[in-house]
């Protein structure tokens, strides 16, 4: 039979060898088309803008006979293809980064660099939170920003050739970074200002503690109250200066006007002495508080202080210097020379002089006169300071001294009358060499012989002696001692004399002394050095005072009678103990 025969056959082999597909050709036409050769790589290309971690291997096909590893699945890369450089990608992943949640390597699906950023801002968070007065160390935020700008350089060299998961396009992902700026941003922004509260609340508590120091101090003394007086002004100084602006700082001027009043309380409760301590340390306080933190409170201690001084001198003044009132008013007249307190220190010190010049005449003479002599001396030393009031404070302290000079006479009665006699012999001995043209000079010399005479008599005292002289009554006073001696007599009349010392006398020995006819001055062969006197009758004391320490004195008391011619013989006496005249 000629021709081709059809029908149906296993299929055919073309001439490459490969194997047809089963059919039959149709009678009288062509035969079906071969079927399409696989492709020549077993994987397709991805879409541009598709990752390869979203695109399956597709199942391959049955390769030719005789070539082998093309039957079965073929193997997988070793990496996925690296896709074109994108500066937006880049950028878009560094962007993300920078909001410290890793998003950029999130959208590479890289957890564990994502995973050290999250940790890092925990850390942050942790460190920061709650915010407080002393915020962050700058050691932690340098090394978040290290980390922080570490994820972004790294985020975008692999962003630029690898292809994110979400969204598709760079550009939407590069917005995306943008806003998500807002995070570290609004967060910064939040932080600054919690801080910012906090260290607001910090110093109004500091402010707070000074506060209630100073109302504390307020019901103790001064003195032991100033450091903590001193601590709260440091506070208010350290919040007015270097907090300027805070609420705290802010309130400052009224604590100080607080402050002021607490520390000036004294004043207040008329207390004029202890309010000088603290007016004068208020007058301090403008030399480092700020003048604008004070206002008028800058000259408010000085009245006070005027006023003060002035009252506490006076009252010192009054109550015979029981407070330094020189002190007080010397301080007054040298810081405050125009003030209304200072014109009325001068009429202030002569009124109290005034007052102890009547106090001479009065029941206690010698306070009196002590009195003016204090006044004199320290009024002399209130002069250098007084500047205009120098004139009359000068005035007024040589009167103080006149008057207490005349009225030691005063004193010297007044300490005779009360048995006191070495005081009122002192006394008169002092008026007669400081007042040389005293009224009462004479009496007064004769007053300081008796208190001599009563010193060893003390029945010499009983009268004041007078200035009488004279009598009826003749009496020989003789010296048969070596030394000279010093005749002092009081009674009706009253007087001293000295007696030179015998040349040829010696003294007596205790026992000669005890002899039966034992008459001292009776030696008609030696010439004694005598003097006579005239004397009332009545009782006269004698005491014979030798000019040699060495030797003790003797007294006599000798009753005068009309008719009669007495001798008084003064000798010494050589005893073991020493001498007696």
């Amino acid at each position: 039979m000629s021709g081709d025969q059809y029908g149906p056959h296993q299929g055919h082999q073309d001439q490459h060898g490969n194997q047809g597909n089963e059919g039959t050709r149709p009678p009288g036409g062509n035969p079906p088309p071969p079927q399409a050769s696989p492709p020549s790589h077993p994987y397709p290309t991805p879409p541009p803008d598709q990752d390869y971690h979203g695109y399956q291997v597709q199942q391959g096909y049955q390769g030719a006979q005789g070539h082998p590893g093309f039957g079965g699945v073929p193997p997988r890369p070793a990496a996925p293809p690296l896709a074109p450089p994108d500066g937006a990608r880049a950028a878009a992943v560094a962007l993300l980064n920078l909001s410290g949640l890793g998003l950029g390597y999130a959208l590479l699906r890289r957890w564990l660099p994502m995973a050290v950023c999250l940790a890092a801002t925990v850390v942050l968070l942790l460190v920061a939170l709650p915010a407080d007065a002393d915020g962050v160390s700058s050691g932690a935020l340098v090394a978040y920003g290290v980390v922080l700008l570490l994820a972004a350089v790294h985020g975008a060299f692999v962003g630029l050739r690898h292809r994110l998961t979400w969204p598709g396009r760079a550009p939407l992902a590069l917005l995306l970074g943008f806003v998500l700026l807002a995070v570290p941003v609004g967060g910064t922004l939040w932080y600054r200002d919690a801080h910012e509260e906090a260290v607001q609340q910090a110093l109004l508590d500091r402010l707070e503690r000074a506060d209630r120091l100073v109302t504390a101090s307020g019901g103790e003394r001064f003195e032991s109250a100033r450091s903590d007086y001193g601590t709260a002004l440091g506070v208010y100084r350290d919040l007015a200066v270097h907090h300027a602006g805070s609420r705290a700082a802010d309130r400052v001027p009224d604590r100080m006007r607080t402050f002021y009043t607490t520390v000036g309380a004294p004043y207040g409760h008329q207390d004029y002495c202890d309010a000088v301590a603290p007016l004068k340390y208020l007058r301090t306080v403008p030399r480092t508080m700020p003048r604008d933190q004070l206002g008028s409170l800058t000259r408010w201690p000085d009245d006070r202080l005027a006023t003060s001084l002035y009252a506490c001198g006076s009252d010192g003044l009054a109550r015979d210097g029981a407070a330094d009132w020189v002190t007080s008013f010397g301080d007054l007249l040298g810081t405050f020379p125009d003030s209304a307190p200072a014109a009325k220190v001068a009429p202030a010190v002569d009124a109290a002089v005034a007052s102890a010049e009547k106090g001479v005449s009065g029941s206690q003479p010698c306070t009196a006169v002590q009195r003016l002599h204090d006044l004199s001396t320290r009024i002399t030393g209130l002069v250098p300071s007084a500047g205009g009031a120098s004139g009359d404070l000068t005035a007024s302290a040589g009167r103080a001294g006149r008057s207490g000079d005349a009225g030691e006479y005063a004193c010297g009665v007044q300490q005779y009358k009360d048995k006191d006699f070495a005081a009122a012999q002192k006394t008169m001995e002092g008026y007669v060499s400081a007042d040389a043209r005293g009224k009462n000079r004479d009496r007064a010399k004769k007053i300081a012989i008796g208190a001599e005479v009563a010193q060893t008599l003390p029945d010499a005292g009983r009268s004041l002696p007078t200035t009488d002289s004279g009598g009826s009554i003749s009496v020989t006073v003789k010296n048969d001692s070596p030394d000279d001696v010093t005749v002092l007599y009081t009674g009706p009349v009253t007087g001293s004399f000295t007696l030179k010392g015998c040349g040829s006398c010696r003294a007596y020995s205790f026992s000669s002394t005890l002899l039966i006819g034992f008459k001292p001055c009776n030696d008609s062969g030696k010439n004694y050095p005598q003097r006579t006197l005239s004397l009332p009758v009545g009782t006269t004391y004698f005491v014979h005072k030798p000019s040699s320490t060495a030797a003790r004195p003797a007294s006599d008391t000798a009753k005068l009678r009309s008719g009669y011619v007495y001798t008084e013989c003064a000798y010494t006496t050589q005893t073991l103990g020493g001498s007696t005249l």
